[in-house]
């Protein structure tokens, strides 16, 4: 039986993450494209540890969809590192969740629903700071900061209010348009950007 925590890398410090904490409905075109309310406050939700993996799987249980994410390391009190993330969903369980009026954590808390490239450490964050999703060489996927409802301090002071960040927590910000569904085979790159050229460049093969 597994007992080792997930981890992730920031340049060449292993760090090991005890929660992933989520913004949800944070881009207003992604709110129309699913049809979704936009939201009086901040959505927040969690994916434990063991949702964090660097497989990129196309089924469990059911067809599986990517949303890339700007995401951001928290240690000590601050944002200091940045990376490329995809937040894996269970699209057709979290849609009948919804209409239940049920919790999304079957939907989005899974094993392997937090894949991540490497993050880079960072001492400014400022609105030039975007992500491309690309598949199968197509662009899928674009966002910067400027587009977000809620900006990455501002997340963080939110957060704050209500919940203890430990050192190595990972903030994801929330997805742009452009959402779909992972097919068997399929070649995922997902590139981080600012306003000085790319910051990382990630390849996934979709099992």
């Amino acid at each position: 039986m597994k007992t080792a925590l997930n981890t992730v890398n920031i340049g060449d410090r292993i760090i090991t993450p005890s929660k992933i904490i989520c913004i949800g409905r944070n881009y207003v075109d992604h709110i129309n494209e699913l049809n979704n309310e936009i939201p009086d406050e901040m959505v927040v939700f969690l994916k434990p540890n063991s949702a964090i993996s660097d497989e990129l799987y196309s089924v469990q249980q059911e067809q599986l969809h990517y949303e890339a994410e700007i995401c951001f390391v928290y240690e000590n009190d601050h944002l200091t590192a940045v990376g490329f993330g995809l937040d894996i969903t269970k699209r057709g369980l979290q849609s009948k969740l919804k209409s239940k009026s049920l919790p999304w954590e079957r939907a989005k808390a899974f094993d392997g629903s937090a894949v991540f490239g490497p993050f880079v450490e960072i001492t400014d964050i400022n609105n030039t700071l975007s992500i491309e999703l690309n598949i199968n060489n197509e662009n899928i996927q674009s966002g910067n900061i400027a587009l977000m409802m809620y900006k990455p301090r501002d997340i963080l002071s939110e957060l704050q209010t209500f919940m203890t960040l430990n050192d190595g927590d990972i903030i994801m910000t929330g997805t742009p348009k452009g959402v779909g569904t992972i097919n068997k085979g399929d070649k995922f790159e997902g590139i981080l950007k600012s306003d000085q050229g790319v910051i990382s460049a990630t390849q996934w093969r979709a099992l």
